[in-house]
C-alpha cells in the first residue's frame, strides 16, 4: 500500500503521467481484490468464523500455558485480551471460561467478577458463541466498512484519472 501511495503522489508532484496510470492500475486491482475477497468471505462466513474460534482457541492455550518472558506468550496474550474486550466475553466456552477466569484473573474483562456472575446464577458469555453473533447478526457493519472503502477507493481512482487527463491536456511551459 505504501508502494501505491509513493506512486500517486510522485506522479502527482512530478505531473508524471506513466506513474499515475501505474497508480489507477493498481488501483483498479486492488478493488478488484478486494471485492472478490468480500464475496468469498460472504459466501464462506462460516469458515470464517470456523477459523477465526481456531485461532482464538490457540492464543487462548498458549496464553494460558506460556509464561511472560516468551514473546508469542505475550502476543498470544494480547490478542486474547482483544477478543475479549471486543466482544465482551471469556473463554472459548463456560467451562473453559470458569477455568480462564480463575487461572488467569487478567485476561477477561475487568468489569466482570466472577464471583458475582457466579451467584447471580450467570455464565461467563463464551467467545465462540460472541464470534458465531458477530459473523451471523453484525455482517451489516462488516459490509458497511466494506462499502466506505470501496468508495474512497473509487473516488481515488476517478481523481487519478482527472489528474492524469489533465497533464494531458495541459500545456508544456
Amino acid at each position: 500500500m505504501m508502494f501505491v501511495g509513493f506512486l500517486g503522489c510522485y506522479g502527482a508532484i512530478q505531473e508524471s503521467q506513466c506513474l499515475l496510470g501505474t497508480f489507477f492500475t493498481c488501483l483498479v486491482i486492488l478493488f478488484a481484490c478486494e471485492v472478490a475477497a468480500g464475496i468469498w468471505g460472504f459466501v464462506n462466513k462460516d469458515l470464517v468464523a470456523k477459523d477465526v474460534k481456531q485461532f482464538y482457541d490457540q492464543a487462548l492455550q498458549q496464553a494460558l500455558q506460556g509464561d511472560l518472558t516468551n514473546s508469542d506468550a505475550t502476543n498470544a496474550k494480547t490478542v486474547v485480551k482483544t477478543f475479549h474486550e471486543t466482544l465482551d466475553c471469556c473463554g472459548g466456552n463456560s467451562i473453559m471460561a470458569i477455568g480462564a477466569s480463575l487461572i488467569q484473573t487478567d485476561l477477561c474483562p475487568k468489569e466482570k467478577n466472577l464471583l458475582e456472575t457466579l451467584a447471580q446464577g450467570h455464565l461467563p458469555q463464551d467467545c465462540h458463541k460472541k464470534i458465531d453473533e458477530l459473523f451471523s447478526e453484525k455482517l451489516y457493519l462488516i459490509g458497511i466498512a466494506a462499502i466506505v472503502v470501496a468508495v474512497i477507493m473509487i473516488f481515488e481512482m476517478i481523481l487519478s484519472m482527472i489528474l492524469c487527463c489533465g497533464i494531458r491536456n495541459s500545456t508544456v511551459y
